[in-house]
């Protein structure tokens, strides 16, 4: 792994910086180098789609398939007043 000196890290910048790291409990070595893989799109967590996984459930009933259900929670529409009492 290859180190490098970053120079001039003045006011705001590098206030924000130790303030990230002091809040995340890390070193500023270790909150530099999130930020840097962050803004060059390298995290190390990559955001996982789950559209993809769940596609095939997603949005994909026919009409014989919406009428199929609807028939089938047809009798939860109705109210059995003996129920209420």
């Amino acid at each position: 792994m290859k180190s490098i000196t970053i120079r001039g890290l003045e006011g705001k910048l590098g206030e924000l910086i130790k303030k990230k790291a002091q809040a995340e409990g890390i070193s500023l070595n270790k909150a530099i180098n999130r930020l840097l893989k962050q803004a060059l799109g390298l995290n190390d967590k990559k955001q996982k789609n789950n559209y993809e996984e769940f596609s095939d459930l997603s949005g994909v009933w026919s009409e014989e398939d919406e009428e199929e259900y609807l028939r089938a929670v047809s009798d939860l529409e109705k109210i059995d007043s003996g129920d209420w009492q």
